[in-house]
């Protein structure tokens, strides 16, 4: 049972959506990211595989699934595509994986922060709970007018925190509220 489960994730993770169905939503959708009083959370860019090795160790990238060349590009073409459309700068937190950090630094936002709230559950199944609730607080305590939020993660992360599915380097924006933690807007694929 468990593999399939696993299988149905990874499916779920390649499947690539387009993120608009037309230019109206576009340019919304780029309006808010420039307004502030949002969060985009990004899934890590290319890395080849699924999960990590049964050595993984944090801060050890030897021991850790990374981005390959095509992810490091990736990467930097999302920071482009966000500099393109106005956002030079946001506050950037990242998962403590490799991957995740690498993807964060390559989009040349800001500093990068690492927030264990935002480290993968894939196959830590004990940490998902503790995890979900360290970063629905974590947003809870945000300013609802302050500037652009980057949270560089994985999948099971952004599914647990806006039911939606994204493959690599594709993001989710959700908008910050004074009487709820947030609520999601839309699926963002960083093309023209």
């Amino acid at each position: 049972m468990r593999s399939v489960c696993l299988l149905i994730i990874i499916l779920a993770g390649s499947i690539i959506l387009p993120a608009f169905d037309s230019s109206a939503d576009n340019n919304e959708m780029i309006a808010r990211l420039k307004a502030g009083g949002h969060i985009l959370m990004v899934r890590h860019a290319l890395a080849p595989g699924s999960g990590d090795p049964d050595h993984f160790t944090i801060g050890d990238c030897a021991t850790q699934r990374n981005l390959n060349e095509t992810g490091r590009a990736q990467a930097r073409s999302i920071g482009n595509w966000l500099r393109h459309i106005g956002v030079a700068s946001a506050r950037v937190y990242s998962s403590q994986w490799c991957r995740c950090l690498e993807t964060a630094s390559l989009m040349h936002l800001g500093p990068v922060k690492q927030l264990p709230a935002l480290n993968s559950f894939y196959e830590r199944i004990q940490d998902r709970e503790p995890n979900i609730s360290a970063l629905k607080d974590f947003i809870s305590r945000q300013p609802v007018d302050g500037e652009l939020i980057v949270m560089v993660t994985h999948f099971v992360s952004i599914a647990a925190m806006t039911g939606e599915s994204v493959s690599s380097g594709m993001g989710v924006l959700l908008e910050l509220k004074e009487d709820a933690p947030y609520s999601v807007v839309g699926k963002l694929t960083f093309e023209n």
